[in-house]
């Protein structure tokens, strides 16, 4: 044990386009939004999280709302490390503290990632004071987050639905055997439903709308066993100008999302294709494990269940598995050193 050691801090990151989930000691001390309020003028950072999430669609000029993650990479690199430095400083223990600590960080990355995109994160972790940076890559973490013992030679299949990407991977022996990440995920549900209000009911909407929408009436199919009540959106009425409200079903946002869920069904079926013959009898006996906060929409298990003809498990908490397993490889440093990029 080194001489400073007394000063670092060990934190898993899960640095999603949607949400940034930051574990610290076993515990999830940090679940905001990956958003943040800059003031054009001075071009400073006014707000992150969940401030910035209100402040989302009803800014003036002066003030503008930025997501730096798109597609569940760094898109505005200014804005993110602003964004994870603020994120860090309202840990309690670290809050505490008059000199800010060395950082031990373990960071989940989509499995798409290109090396420049993996170099922007290794540099923003750097910028924040972190000595040691080790990279994990979604699916592995979503693996270990929901319980599977991933060093087992045996094929064990994960979808991880995100907010930018779906990443689907085989895994076995502390590897991925074969993967596939598509851009089709959270944020795209969203604007499916953006475009089908304006379509179907002539009513434009907000983001922050939609995103409720999806929440309370979001499905995959049309049969569900338990269905949401209907409910009332108010936007702006295209033809008239004004304000106006509409009630919707989880039947037609099940219409508006369907092509988007196609895709990731063609994925899957994708990915299963090139799965080599001994781990696909695996999954047959394991079958395909969800997680993610794209895997709570109602019914997609038994649309995937149908596809695949597999049994399909939604996580126990699926928006905390990636993270969960992320403090998990964290802790465990010596035992996951394998599936660790450092």
């Amino acid at each position: 044990m080194g001489f400073f050691d007394f000063m670092r801090e060990d934190i898993a990151i899960d640095l999603g386009t949607a949400n940034t989930l930051i574990i610290h000691d076993g515990k999830v001390v940090i679940d905001a939004p990956s958003i943040v309020a800059k003031n054009r003028v001075s071009g400073k950072i006014i707000a992150t999280g969940d401030v910035a999430r209100r402040m989302q669609g009803k800014t003036h000029d002066d003030i503008k709302t930025i997501r730096p993650l798109r597609d569940g990479v760094i898109a505005d690199f200014h804005a993110s490390e602003e964004m994870i430095k603020e994120f860090v400083k309202q840990i309690p223990s670290i809050r505490k503290k008059i000199f800010p600590p060395s950082l031990r960080m373990v960071i989940c990355i989509p499995s798409g990632i290109t090396e420049v995109e993996k170099r922007a994160v290794i540099d923003s972790a750097r910028h924040m004071n972190a000595r040691e940076i080790f990279l994990i890559y979604e699916p592995m973490a979503a693996a270990i987050g929901v319980g599977i013992d991933i060093m087992e030679p045996k094929g064990n299949m994960v979808i991880d639905i995100g907010g930018g990407t779906t990443e689907i991977a085989v895994i076995s022996l502390g590897g991925i055997a074969c993967d596939k990440s598509v851009k089709v995920a959270g944020d795209l549900f969203t604007n499916d439903i953006l475009y089908y209000m304006r379509t179907q009911h002539n009513l434009s909407i907000g983001d922050s709308t939609a995103e409720r929408v999806k929440i309370e009436v979001g499905a995959a199919t049309e049969e569900l066993e338990e269905a949401p009540e209907d409910i009332m959106v108010q936007g702006r009425d295209l033809l008239s100008g004004k304000p106006k409200q509409v009630q919707v079903s989880y039947r037609e946002i099940a219409k508006a999302l369907d092509k988007s869920i196609l895709r990731i069904e063609d994925a899957v079926m994708e990915t299963l294709s090139k799965t080599p013959p001994e781990l696909a009898a695996d999954i047959y006996n394991t079958g395909i494990y969800l997680a993610g906060g794209g895997s709570m929409l109602r019914g997609l298990d038994k649309r995937l269940s149908r596809k695949t003809d597999l049994p399909v498990y939604v996580a126990e908490d699926p928006l905390r598995s990636v993270v969960r397993g992320t403090g998990i490889a964290l802790k465990n440093l010596d035992k996951y050193k394998v599936v660790l990029i450092k």
